[in-house]
């Protein structure tokens, strides 16, 4: 009797679950960037958001920056949020990839505390100096090395640009200190300054920087001479193969967010991503359009925690 109303109870119950997903969404959405504003991730973020309400017909779509702790913080936020489609992470290598490998612990788990949505985008990444530092990656090399010495930046320790930063040093053995930052925005402002001698930023966020002449571009992790910079060369020509690997970004609900939402979300982002403005608009920003639905997203995900924990033995970078 108590099983046969179990299940009466269940077939109640299907419908007002079903009318509540059709809904959706009914609320404004919460997309959480772990971030300060004007890097990478936020530039991609608020260019999502903004076309996401224009395609539900002005749908309320909130971007929020839960910078610090490396990402883990605004990361965390949305491991812990109600599993009901209204906070979502907008996040990247960093967040659910080399965090996982890296961090001796974590308050989530990258890919089971999560429910991949879709990737967006992913970039390249320069080697970019301020405009009176060296004006070749030789001339680099010889500032740290033979006594001397060189400091570089990253975004947070454990990032990809503390990873490259890292493995470009013990390529050459210069004698080099990590300013770690908490983000790519003040990473950059501190490099256009002189504050440190280098920094592998993800190519959106310096681009401008770049063409109006506030920072040089050394070398890019492409692999040919881009349209946006052809003057600057690859890692590969400017004698440095294998050193840089690809920034990528993409959405994520908390797990065990219902399969349907995640869908209508999934066909929603790769709906944006494939307009021909919106690849226009990225291209404009140094993006480039990648998009994978769920189940693809979720096996890219698998793999790249792979290769960051390989990187992680290679280079001995550890998050305490």
């Amino acid at each position: 009797m108590l099983a046969r109303r179990s299940l009466l109870a269940a077939a109640a119950l299907a419908p007002l679950a079903a009318q509540a997903q059709d809904a959706y969404p009914s609320r404004p959405i919460r997309i959480v960037i772990a971030y300060p504003p004007g890097g990478s991730t936020d530039v991609l973020g608020r260019a999502i958001a903004q076309r996401l309400s224009e395609m539900w017909n002005g749908a309320a779509v909130v971007v929020e920056n839960r910078a610090g702790g490396a990402a883990i913080i605004g990361t965390q936020a949305v491991a812990q949020a109600a599993p009901d489609g209204y906070t979502l992470a907008l996040g990247n290598n960093q967040t659910h990839a080399s965090n996982q490998a890296m961090a001796r612990t974590l308050p989530y788990h990258a890919i089971d505390s999560f429910t991949p949505i879709a990737r967006l985008a992913s970039v390249h990444h320069a080697l970019i100096v301020p405009a009176n530092g060296a004006r070749t990656l030789q001339e680099l090399v010889a500032k740290g090395t033979g006594g001397g010495r060189v400091t570089y930046a990253s975004t947070s320790v454990g990032s990809a640009s503390h990873v490259i930063g890292e493995s470009l040093a013990r390529r050459f053995g210069m004698d080099a200190t990590h300013v770690p930052y908490r983000g790519g925005a003040p990473a950059v402002t501190d490099t256009v300054a002189g504050v440190v001698d280098y920094f592998i930023s993800t190519w959106p966020q310096v681009v401008s920087l770049v063409r109006d002449g506030r920072l040089r571009a050394l070398a890019i992790g492409a692999p040919a001479r881009i349209a946006d910079a052809p003057d600057v060369p690859t890692f590969d020509e400017a004698g440095a193969p294998g050193v840089s690997v690809d920034a990528w970004f993409g959405f994520w609900a908390p797990a065990g967010t219902p399969a349907p939402i995640v869908n209508r979300l999934a066909e929603a982002f790769v709906a944006i991503v494939n307009e021909a403005p919106m690849q226009e608009r990225l291209r404009g920003m140094g993006f480039n359009a990648a998009p994978l639905g769920p189940a693809e997203f979720a096996a890219f995900q698998r793999a790249e925690v792979e290769r960051w924990q390989a990187l992680v033995q290679l280079t001995g970078i550890r998050m305490e």
